[in-house]
């Protein structure tokens, strides 16, 4: 993947070449930036960038025969490591290598794709995958060996903070004091979560959102028009990710917002109406049955639309993107029901059932438990 396939952020792209043309490439590199930015796409580009010894804007040089298996993903000298579980094709040790075939053919489709996505290319969408320690063993014995090309040797680690302490303890010595010409660059979404000893040896760079403009301009060369382009740019956020999964109206966000709204509407009559209790048990149940990554994802999309309300409640009407497509209900009818009084109480709630979720908790009851209350919650005066 060369630089020029990389949508927007020209500035990224300069400061990587630069610190490539002076010979200053930092050997251990953490790229952070939310879903959908392009930080996985940036990270090959510059990986291409160092294994081919490419130059100028283009990223391109004589070197086609390395610039053609950079593309497929087929360098001897470059390594992956991503996020992975057992599955029906890995009973057991399941590691990157196993997972190849599949990774190469998810970059060429969605090199803006997220974890769940991954996870369902691969069928492992009911599980919690993660890099772990037979991962960072494999790592370890490959960056021992010998560069086949006699140049770089580079390591991308997608999906960063999904390593487990022991993975990160292991790899921990290979970072502080890697072999001579070996790059490794990790991305993430969440830096946070990757522990201190590992972010602290490694320089960071952050890649902020797409431009709108860059967005609608991909869109259009994907055959959108200008409207749909302009409309669905506006609510992707700077997701391209999501801007292709609404384009080709196949979002999880659509799914969700039924879900969201099937909730709210619940919640809202569950007061003294024992009925609608019945119902927010059944939702729960229903939940309940999808894989944990699917349950984390719809928390996530609630915490979004909570502060999207409290936005629209507040009036700051220029930072609201997010749009319910669903007929029937509209965001500004319910903006005024999440204020000053409830936000706080509702997003801890629902960032406490995202940690039970992850630790493997009876999702029926950690769904029931947050329904009801959200009941209260919602029924909260303002003010």
């Amino acid at each position: 993947m060369l630089f020029k396939d990389v949508l927007g952020l020209e500035h990224i792209k300069k400061h990587l070449m630069a610190t490539a043309h002076s010979g200053r490439v930092a050997h251990a590199q953490l790229f952070v930036g939310p879903e959908g930015c392009g930080t996985l796409p940036m990270a090959i580009a510059y990986a291409q960038y160092l294994l081919c010894g490419n130059s100028g804007d283009d990223n391109e040089s004589d070197n086609l025969a390395c610039n053609a298996k950079c593309n497929s993903l087929t360098h001897s000298d470059l390594h992956f490591a991503f996020p992975v579980s057992n599955s029906d094709k890995v009973k057991s040790h399941a590691v990157s290598d196993h997972y190849l075939e599949d990774w190469r053919q998810f970059v060429q489709e969605q090199p803006y794709g997220n974890l769940f996505d991954w996870y369902r290319h691969i069928g492992i969408e009911k599980k919690q995958g993660q890099i772990g320690v037979d991962e960072a063993q494999d790592v370890v014995k490959k960056l021992s060996l010998k560069s086949y090309e006699g140049g770089y040797k580079v390591l991308l680690i997608w999906m960063a903070e999904k390593m487990n302490i022991s993975a990160a303890n292991k790899l921990l010595k290979l970072i502080e004091e890697p072999p001579e010409k070996t790059v490794l660059i990790l991305m993430a979404e969440d830096e946070e979560q990757i522990i201190n000893t590992i972010r602290s040896r490694c320089q960071i760079l952050h890649l902020p959102p797409l431009a709108e403009d860059t967005i609608v301009n991909a869109l259009l060369n994907k055959g959108a028009t200008e409207t749909e382009a302009n409309s669905i740019a506006q609510e992707a956020n700077g997701n391209f990710n999501k801007a292709l999964d609404l384009l080709n109206k196949d979002s999880e966000d659509l799914v969700f917002e039924r879900w969201f709204v099937q909730w709210v509407r619940s919640a809202f009559k569950a007061k003294g109406n024992k009925a609608a209790i019945q119902e927010l048990i059944m939702w729960s149940d229903q939940v309940a049955k999808t894989g944990r990554e699917v349950q984390k994802q719809f928390l996530n999309y609630c915490l979004a639309t909570m502060r999207q309300a409290l936005l629209l409640n507040y009036n700051a009407d220029e930072l609201v993107f997010m749009k319910i497509h669903l007929e029937g209900f509209d965001l500004k009818k319910f903006a005024p029901f999440v204020h000053e009084n409830n936000i706080l109480p509702i997003v801890e709630e629902l960032e406490q059932a995202i940690y039970h979720v992850e630790r493997n908790g009876n999702s029926k009851i950690i769904f029931t438990d947050l329904s009801i209350k959200l009941t209260r919650l919602l029924h909260t005066k303002a003010a």
